[in-house]
């Protein structure tokens, strides 16, 4: 890619654009996938669309390919294709040792192998163990649990915006980021 293109910009979903939860909330869901009522992250629609206009957009979830190409067409406006939509079976599996546990963690060699220059490439995740591979891409985002009053995303999307032009995204510290726009 070349230093001056568009950022790609990588957004998971469960917990950061939507909430999945076999059991009702206690207000009608967004839709159902399955056996899950999905309730949409405020502000969602507008956030995918500031974004597709500043960024390369891409999806990438640790739940299964499945479900991801259940979910992704239902939160995405129209006029957006995303660069890929991943799943699971685009991550590499690991086992976590502390918990006993097997794991999905992104790797993003797999972007590179695309042709995209790390030092161009954000990932947005509630789950920074799922990016710890590469933590100087990794932009933080509180997980969502389906709160109505939630007012992430915009934030958030003024917080990318500003990164738009860095060079090297690795070399700006992100964590915190909430905090400074709060």
């Amino acid at each position: 890619m070349e230093p001056n293109s568009p950022i790609l910009l990588i957004l998971d979903l469960d917990e950061t654009l939507i909430y999945a939860s076999e059991q009702s909330l206690g207000w009608d869901e967004d839709f159902v996938v399955g056996s899950y009522s999905v309730y949409l992250r405020p502000h969602l629609a507008e956030f995918l669309t500031t974004c597709a206009a500043g960024f390369r957009l891409a999806i990438w979830s640790t739940a299964t390919d499945a479900y991801v190409r259940s979910v992704v067409p239902q939160i995405l406006p129209p006029d957006i294709e995303p660069v890929f939509i991943w799943g699971r079976s685009r991550c590499v599996r690991s086992y976590n040792h502390e918990e006993f546990e097997e794991e999905y963690l992104k790797d993003l060699k797999k972007v590179k192998r695309l042709g995209y220059g790390l030092k161009r490439v954000l990932i947005a995740d509630d789950t920074p163990r799922k990016v710890r591979r590469h933590y100087g891409n990794a932009v933080y985002v509180p997980p969502f649990f389906g709160d109505p009053n939630d007012d992430t995303l915009p934030g958030l999307a003024n917080y990318l915006l500003s990164l738009r032009d860095v060079g090297n995204v690795r070399r700006v510290e992100k964590r915190g980021w909430a905090r400074a726009e709060g």
